[in-house]
């Protein structure tokens, strides 16, 4: 990492900072790195920007402002103390090496060096392109706030700071990757999250060794949690504000990265990604219902299919009444291929609708719903019921909060899916047994993945299956181990 390397002191030369930015970075050969040169009271100053990442009039205002020095005043001697006291902002600091001026330059910052003068002043005139707030596409709510999370890692907390108001709330940032520099930001309540996972997500960024993060907080992830390839989801995303300031007063950790609209919420369980904002959103008893249909939609893209082939399979199984479950028509291929088949070509869809432009998607559908889905059933590729209980299960996949569970999820029927071919009903239990021991081992930070099921807290575990009203939530969740558990003062 470049914190590893030696750092080189700014030289009371300007000619040999030039040189050295010009070597490093390319000063007049890039040409959105800029230099402006200007004599104040007799001594020569030198100030770099970065054309895009700083505010135009911001830097013409600081010009104006220096420029009128040399009408002003006469003390060349205090020339440093004159200059710094015309740097009309509310963020300037000093940096003594050039390692660090390159950096500050490269995020978007001005640099002013001084003849003479072996330090250099960093004015924070960053104006990054991105978007306004808005409504996340993929946490939508019936009411609620309709601002979310952008790219930009000064507006996002900003976005958390305004429903957190609170001095112990803690900003840190440090920065990431030898070649990109990305900012990340840790945030957590200073009495409430325990100092361990603090210390413990911090350690794990801080050994963090790559060129850059282009990729933002999913590379993050893959270092911070060390996933390998489990499909199960270790951290939760959100790109709500008002979800993530809930997690903080809980006692979790936020991870925000910069150009990423998404905030990593640590450490999180399996029940965390079957929770969203709507439940919150409406009454308890609304909320409730809300949360058992989702729990239901859940179940339903996980055990609908493997049960489904189980009953074609083993039609024993099932008394008389309940013997319409089976396909009602012979066909020439085996019913297991045919949801393999309905499987996956659900997911051609739904790559095809990301990657097909907005006012064409909607024909898209239509045309893999009547014409592909009405003609496969026609021809014999599939019979009907093979299309009801795969959209079945496709629906309760969209019903998922999380995208990464519900992914997560499709795997793990799948699997469930051919064990049944092959076993039946042995193969039935035996795949849900190791499913669930393969979930009870899954670790979070050191965070049991289960919890409060497995290992059994039953107040934890009402919680989950009851929405709560806020004023009867009067302790935060002891999974993540906070300092104070009481949320109401006593």
């Amino acid at each position: 990492m470049a914190g590893k390397e030696k750092k080189i002191p700014i030289s009371e030369k300007l000619t040999d900072n030039e040189n050295f930015l010009k070597e490093k970075i390319g000063v007049g050969t890039s040409f959105d790195l800029g230099i402006r040169k200007i004599q104040v009271l007799k001594r020569e100053v030198h100030i770099y920007y970065c054309n895009g990442l700083c505010e135009t009039q911001y830097l013409i205002e600081l010009l104006k402002q220096i420029v009128r020095i040399n009408d002003d005043e006469r003390q060349t001697e205090q020339a440093r103390k004159i200059i710094e006291n015309r740097l009309v902002h509310q963020q300037v600091s000093l940096v003594q090496h050039l390692d660090e001026a390159v950096d500050r330059l490269l995020s978007g910052l001005i640099v002013i060096f001084i003849e003479g003068e072996s330090i250099a002043f960093i004015v924070d005139v960053r104006s990054y392109p991105g978007r306004q707030p808005e409504e996340p596409d993929t946490e939508k709510v019936v009411r609620g706030a309709r601002d979310g999370y952008v790219e930009n890692i000064i507006v996002n907390t900003a976005l958390t700071r305004r429903r957190i108001r609170d001095e112990r709330l803690r900003f840190e940032i440090l920065q990431v990757g030898e070649r990109s520099k990305t900012d990340i930001c840790i945030a957590y309540i200073k009495d409430v999250a325990d100092p361990g996972l603090v210390e413990l997500v911090k350690q794990e960024l801080g050994q963090i060794s790559i060129d850059g993060l282009t990729m933002g907080d999913k590379t993050v992830e893959e270092f911070l949690v060390k996933q390998g390839y489990n499909p199960y989801p270790l951290v939760r995303y959100t790109e709500r504000p008002d979800v993530a300031a809930t997690h903080l007063l809980e006692g979790h950790v936020l991870v925000m990265v910069d150009t990423s609209p998404s905030v990593i919420i640590t450490p999180t369980t399996f029940f965390h990604h079957v929770q969203h904002a709507e439940e919150y959103r409406q009454s308890p008893a609304v909320g409730t219902f809300v949360r058992w249909v989702r729990f239901l939609g859940i179940l339903t893209s996980l055990f609908l299919l493997p049960l489904w082939v189980l009953f074609v399979l083993e039609p024993s199984l099932l008394p008389d009444k309940w013997a319409f479950i089976g396909p009602n028509k012979q066909t020439n291929i085996p019913v297991i291929i045919q949801i393999l088949l309905a499987d996956f070509g659900i997911e051609f869809l739904r790559m095809a609708a990301i990657h097909t432009p907005t006012s064409l998607s909607t024909a898209m559908g239509l045309i893999a719903a009547v014409l592909i889905g009405q003609i496969a059933i026609d021809v014999g590729l599939f019979v009907p019921e093979v299309i009801l209980y795969v959209a079945v299960a496709a629906i309760g996949s969209f019903a998922t909060p999380s995208y990464e569970l519900s992914i997560a999820n499709k795997i793990s029927r799948l699997f469930l899916v051919i064990a049944v071919a092959l076993f039946k009903v042995p193969g039935l239990m035996i795949g849900t047994t190791v499913y669930l021991l393969w979930l009870i081992s899954i670790r979070s930070l050191n965070t049991p993945y289960l919890w409060p099921f497995i290992p059994f807290d039953p107040a934890a575990f009402m919680q989950i299956i009851v929405r709560r009203s806020a004023a009867g939530a009067k302790v935060r969740p002891s999974i993540v181990h906070p300092q104070n558990r009481r949320r109401q003062p006593s």
